[in-house]
């Protein structure tokens, strides 16, 4: 077998990784700076300089002992983002890491295809294999120093070279085009990946804080039943409600809601949207970190005395239900409606047993759904409700075309409109004993092939309005005293945030407190406008 030094075998692993883990950033800095005779000296310079930062980057930490291990780290991880990069367009930043290690097993499962294995195989196993069977020439100190010094300095000499030569095109690059630097591989993911974990182990009291400590509820005459669902990947744009074409919400256009046109997310991913939307900061002021150790709308509800459950059927409520009574609906032993997966539906299994059990008090039940989470739309719905064909069977979304993937999300939607027909006459059944409410909000949207662009979690900056753009519904029933529908759907195409739901759902159960504020309540807020 060949003998490299470590420095030889650095740069090497960095040509491999320019070569063949970058072809999304090649892709997308082609569409800025096309190849012709203006740009073709800055685009090759490009390529030297990632080379060159990669080189860098290892050098930092490879050394005789730790080159193969930390190469095999390196390729593993690169080929992962690569595949990832290259067939769903998306980027590798610190909460798309927070959002791989939320995901459950089944949702990864989702996620496997030959494709991923092959990536992995060719661009991460194969390398690493080589990397470990290959021999490491033995240097002394000295005869180690000067040929890190050498690799050090030729990858500088390239950068500033590449900078003199062609600094108009760079401070474009650097300037005008920053997104692009997200796509690098694995310069980006591995920032992130560190950015991450600094996160994560940030120092911190371990206490809890608390808000709203002066909440009470006064009395009044009538108990609350709200059931508010908390959905999963839905696009405000397919709702028929919203205009949408095709009739995606046919049992919903038969009942008295409102649905509201124009309301946006706090996040493009679970990981981040469901916590925040129970969280009094408000998107602009969210901190992951801050939010776990700080008490949510679900905490006030119970220190007040409301009876509180969550319902999950999704991977976990990411923190938000941690303090309160919380059931995985997941597990068939406990969903009775499952067949090649558990359905939303059976989170309404029993739910008039817990509401008869608690004679005392309002109930706010929290029910999270599947919904429609990709990549696997055609397994977010029983064979009934694929109304809209042909559909996308696979998760490979790049291998269908868009009508069918259009068409396959639609029938999730179908189907949670069925879903949310349901909840409804769960609380018209209760309409005699409560105050019942419907309270409905995704908690973020999903690129479907626009763009080239798939699934949800870019960066929020760059998300497109279809990652954003959520739909939200309220039904209350006709008795209701506190709801004017007809006040609501003359606001209906107020714009409204994620921010807006922790006041509403004060306002809905009339608990009093300095920090509910009355004009961001959606429902009372603007039904003395």
């Amino acid at each position: 077998m060949i003998a490299l030094s470590v420095s030889r075998l650095i740069l090497l692993a960095s040509g491999f990784l320019v070569a063949f883990a970058n072809l999304s950033f090649a892709r997308h800095v082609l569409e800025v700076y096309p190849f012709n005779s203006a740009n073709a000296g800055f685009l090759i310079s490009l390529a030297l300089f990632l080379l060159a930062i990669i080189v860098l980057m290892l050098s930092l930490v490879c050394y005789r002992r730790t080159v193969k291990p930390v190469l095999v780290v390196v390729f593993m991880l690169s080929s992962a983002t690569a595949y990832f990069m290259d067939s769903y367009n998306v980027i590798i930043d610190d909460t798309m890491i927070l959002n791989v290690l939320s995901t459950d097993i089944a949702e990864s499962l989702d996620l496997l295809s030959l494709k991923l294995l092959a990536y992995i195989a060719v661009l991460g196993a194969l390398p690493s294999w080589l990397a470990l069977k290959i021999r490491m020439k033995q240097y002394d100190f000295r005869g180690a120093l000067i040929s890190r010094a050498k690799l050090l300095l030729a990858a500088i000499a390239v950068i500033v070279i590449s900078i003199l030569l062609f600094g108009g095109h760079y401070a474009s690059f650097f300037r005008e085009h920053k997104p692009l630097r997200l796509y690098t591989n694995p310069v980006f993911p591995v920032y992130s990946l560190t950015r991450f974990a600094i996160g994560a182990n940030r120092r911190d009291s371990g206490e809890l804080v608390p808000i709203a400590t002066d909440a009470f509820i006064p009395p009044h005459p009538g108990r609350e039943l709200i059931i508010m669902v908390a959905g999963e990947t839905a696009r405000a744009d397919r709702f028929s409600l919203n205009g949408y074409a095709r009739e995606t919400n046919p049992l919903l256009q038969q009942e008295n809601v409102v649905s509201y046109t124009n309301v946006w997310s706090c996040g493009t991913s679970t990981a981040v949207s469901l916590p925040c939307e129970f969280s009094l900061m408000g998107r602009d002021d969210y901190d992951k970190s801050e939010a776990r150790h700080t008490e949510n709308l679900l905490d006030v509800l119970k220190r007040v005395g409301v009876n509180v459950l969550w319902r999950d059927n999704n991977s976990s409520s990411k923190g938000v239900a941690s303090r309160i009574t919380e059931q995985n609906f997941k597990d068939p032993a406990i969903n009775p409606e499952c067949d090649e997966e558990c359905r939303d539906t059976g989170m309404l299994a029993d739910l008039q047993t817990y509401i008869d059990a608690h004679p005392q008090g309002d109930i706010f039940i929290v029910l999270h759904q599947m919904g429609s989470h990709g990549p696997a739309y055609y397994r977010r719905y029983p064979k009934r409700f694929e109304r809209f064909t042909p559909v996308c069977k696979t998760n490979q979304l790049e291998n269908c075309t868009e009508e069918e993937i259009g068409n396959t999300y639609d029938n999730t939607i179908l189907y949670t409109d069925y879903f949310l027909s349901r909840v409804i006459k769960l609380l018209k059944n209760n309409a005699g004993e409560f105050e019942t409410v419907l309270f409905y909000v995704s908690d973020h949207g999903e690129s479907l092939g626009e763009n080239g662009l798939y699934l949800h979690g870019m960066p929020y900056f760059l998300a497109p309005d279809e990652q954003t753009h959520i739909p939200l519904i309220v039904w209350a029933d006709d008795n209701n005293p506190d709801i004017d529908i007809e006040a609501l759907r003359r606001h209906r195409d107020d714009k409204y945030t994620h921010d807006n739901i922790f006041h509403t759902v004060l306002g809905l159960l009339e608990i009093v407190t300095t920090a509910y504020q009355p004009q961001m309540d959606m429902i009372h807020g603007v039904q003395h406008r």
